[in-house]
């Protein structure tokens, strides 16, 4: 297999990094103003009636945000539905590809991720992600079947939801009933033994009553992969009742179930910067010595191979029950209250590949085994067994008042919210292990071992109360000022159950359940300030900074009685601070978004050691970087996402003992480069032509400064280039065909890397899907 070398980009500092922002920030104003008089002057161009932005999004779904984009200090990201559509992205993961600065993890050494694991701006983001504002747990894989827009807010963000990491957060806005009659179904099929159908249905039943209906159905298996499998089946109605009226009620049920076979990944042998010590100097390119291959290059496994069982699975059940009422008090002032109950069931068992065998024996007497038809390699037997609940009521007020000449737009809210994680323990039976698969040609036939439960679980619960307020203060017509904050108590609980070992003296009887508990409670103040500037009405200059705080067990509500553990509970908050300054336009008659921001993200507060190897609070990291964006209709045909950012990461102050310091080093998954585009064309007889490009630079799997690259198997993820392409076509008007091309050129590349180097994901090979829509 071959990979794109890593290439060498010019060194971009962050004192140029200012420069460059301030310098889009001042030019800006004066390209907008010379496009709005040359509009004016040429009286040729398209008219705002005959162009449709179908990329473009003005706000957002949250009712926190009061302003439109344009006028809201902070990158936020919006991926519509047509854009989704367009693309054939059935995940989040998919239409995260549309925003630049996200990458996906693989997982630890010893097991794989699942679900939805977003790395962004340098920190991990699948704790903060929300369905309509409210908190989505578990690790799973989200649909968009029932997905009106995905949001992507970039940078702390504790005045808006609360605990999150210092990257942001992501929100899929779902679909709700309006007094519209359209219905949509929709079927596909493709490569991989993909098959997969839809139906939209919306329908008025009533003056002012209406419900929605969302289904799914998908049978599919994975393309380029053997065994994998992508099944899952999808529910969702919205009842809408007082549309139009003061009072509006909102009764909506989701429900989603997964069963699929998941992937534990390929081994990296052969690979560009693979490394094993039973190899040559020069390990990457050839066999062990003495044997009749010596000399001869490593070959790569096929990239379709499967090392797991046909029993391997991953199950899931999500349920989410919601209620929403909103009533206008009067034409300045709407009361909501929300009312959700979720649940998540994650039944996962999974095989993941570890070290190869190339020798028998041990010590002196090691033999090397001279046929590589003949290596093994150890599989590692995974299993999750987790239920996620939450239960939450949010009131919110928004209101527009005048105070002298400023005008408040304050948006302010109530919150109460039970979160808990259920996980059993699993373990492989005692006194068992797990056979080794032939690196080369494993079989699903072999023997298998499942996990069992051990008897030892983990049961944690997070209770949280919370206050905010979101206020604009419109101070003229080119100035205002942005003010947010939000104070919490959280109360978390964890019980632990482990199961006694061996110890001296053996006190306790072997295999005897204990229990314990473990608190921690106290009170959280996160808060966002902004100055925005409008030198004309479609533009915008800002400066904002926003914190946000991760108390122990705020990722997953276990706490640890380790010391100088993260989740210990007597140690503090982590802390996340965002500095940027941005500006924002729309330009052709509001039709295209034109977005440029320079941010300094720091997370501090993380446990890091002293040259002596004492462990205290004093960690830090830090993101400085730059992302442009241009989303919108640039004429009535021609439509653009586009986004680009660069990332310069360091972990400023880390651990600066033990065999792999990280004080200085980069913050591993980070690229310090992504890009991507898409376009759409639509000729006169309806047919659109599309297609795009991504880009993801080199990144490192580690934040050792000591990292010995000669020694190290598979150090980073090369560079990589992505072409996707596609083309739809109205047979009648009612019924038209899209054609989705994905990689286009073919390109073989890594798409995620585990920690250990030992084993990736690939990115999906060229492959086709082919979709009917029926509007009825």
């Amino acid at each position: 297999m071959a990979f794109i070398k890593a290439k060498k980009h010019t060194q971009v500092t962050p004192f140029n990094s200012t420069l460059l922002a301030s310098a889009l920030a001042l030019a800006i104003p004066a390209v907008a103003q010379a496009q709005q008089t040359q509009t004016e002057l040429d009286a040729v161009v398209v008219s705002a009636d005959e162009v449709e932005a179908q990329y473009k999004a003005d706000t957002v779904s949250s009712t926190k945000q009061t302003q439109p984009l344009v006028n809201t200090p902070q990158t936020i990201v919006v991926v519509k539905k047509e854009l989704i559509q367009q693309q054939a992205a059935t995940t989040l993961s998919d239409a995260l590809r549309n925003t630049p600065g996200i990458t996906m993890l693989m997982g630890e050494n010893g097991n794989t991720a699942t679900g939805d694991s977003i790395f962004m701006r340098g920190f991990d983001t699948q704790g903060s992600i929300f369905v309509d504002g409210i908190r989505d747990l578990g690790t799973i894989s989200r649909d968009t079947f029932n997905t009106e827009q995905v949001e992507i807010a970039k940078g702390p963000a504790g005045a808006d939801n609360g605990r999150g990491s210092s990257s942001g957060y992501i929100n899929l806005a779902s679909k709700m009933a309006t007094l519209e009659d359209a219905s949509v179904a929709n079927l596909t099929g493709g490569s991989g033994s993909y098959k997969r159908g839809t139906l939209d249905m919306n329908r008025q039943i009533g003056d002012t009553s209406a419900l929605r209906v969302n289904l799914l159905a998908q049978d599919s298996g994975v393309a380029g992969r053997d065994v994998v499998e992508d099944n899952r089946y999808g529910f969702a109605s919205s009842l809408a009742l007082g549309l139009g009226t003061s009072t509006r009620t909102y009764l909506n049920l989701f429900h989603m179930s997964q069963n699929n076979i998941p992937d534990g990944g390929i081994p990296t042998v052969g690979l560009e910067g693979f490394y094993n010590a039973a190899f040559d100097a020069d390990p990457s390119t050839t066999y062990p010595n003495g044997g009749p291959n010596a000399g001869k290059t490593i070959a790569p496994v096929d990239t379709s191979n499967f090392y797991g069982s046909t029993n391997d699975k991953d199950d899931v059940k999500a349920t989410m029950a919601t209620v929403k009422v909103e009533h206008d008090l009067n034409e300045n002032t709407v009361l909501r209250n929300t009312s959700r109950f979720g649940q998540s069931d994650q039944d996962y068992l999974l095989t993941g590949v570890n070290a190869i065998t190339t020798t028998t024996g041990s010590g002196a007497a090691a033999v090397a085994i001279a046929d590589p038809n003949d290596w093994t390699i150890s599989r590692s037997r995974q299993g999750k067994d987790q239920r996620n609940r939450i239960l939450t009521n949010q009131t919110q007020l928004n209101t527009s008042v005048q105070t002298g000449a400023i005008r408040h737009d304050i948006s302010s809210g109530l919150e109460f919210i039970y979160e808990s994680q259920r996980n059993f323990t699993l373990a492989l039976p005692t006194g068992t292990t797990q056979g080794a698969a032939n690196l080369y040609n494993p079989s699903t036939s072999d023997t298998f071992v499942d996990p069992v439960r051990t008897g030892a679980s983990t049961e944690g619960s997070t209770m949280t109360s919370a206050l905010y307020v979101l206020d604009t203060l419109h101070l003229n017509e080119q100035w205002q000022l942005n003010l947010s904050g939000r104070f919490e108590h959280y109360s978390t609980e964890t019980d632990l159950v482990t199961v006694q070992g061996t110890s001296t003296p053996q006190t306790i009887p072997i295999g005897t359940l204990l229990g314990s508990t473990l608190k921690a409670s106290d009170n959280l103040a996160s808060y966002k300030v902004g100055a925005l500037y409008k030198p004309a009405s479609n533009g915008s200059v800002y400066l904002s900074y926003a914190t946000t705080k991760l108390p122990p067990g705020g990722a997953n509500f276990a706490l640890s009685a380790t010391a100088n553990n993260i989740n210990n509970a007597n140690v503090d908050a982590q802390k996340g601070t965002n500095l940027e300054l941005g500006t924002k336009w729309d330009l052709f008659d509001n039709k295209l978004a034109l977005t440029a921001a320079v941010f300094e993200s720091t997370n501090s507060n993380e446990i890091a050691t002293d040259p002596t190897g004492v462990a205290a609070q004093v960690g830090e990291r830090e993101v400085r970087g730059v992302e442009l964006g241009l989303v919108g209709a640039i004429t009535s045909a021609w439509q653009i996402s586009a986004g680009a950012a660069y990332l310069d990461s360091e972990i400023t102050r880390g651990n600066q003992s033990g065999t792999n310091p990280t004080d200085g080093g980069v913050i591993q998954w980070t690229p310090e480069l992504t890009l991507t585009v898409w376009n759409s064309y639509s000729f006169g007889n309806g047919l659109v032509l599309g297609g795009g490009v991504r880009y993801v630079d080199t990144v490192s799997r580690s934040s050792s400064t000591t990292l010995n690259l000669a020694k190290t198997s598979v150090p980073a993820v090369p560079d990589y280039w992505v072409v996707d392409a596609m083309a739809s076509y109205p047979i009648t008007p009612t019924v038209d065909i899209q054609l989705n091309v994905y990689n286009l050129l073919d390109e073989e590349y890594m798409s995620s890397l585990n920690n250990g180097g030992s084993r990736y994901f690939m990115g999906t090979p060229r492959s086709a899907r082919l979709g009917v829509n029926v509007k009825f």
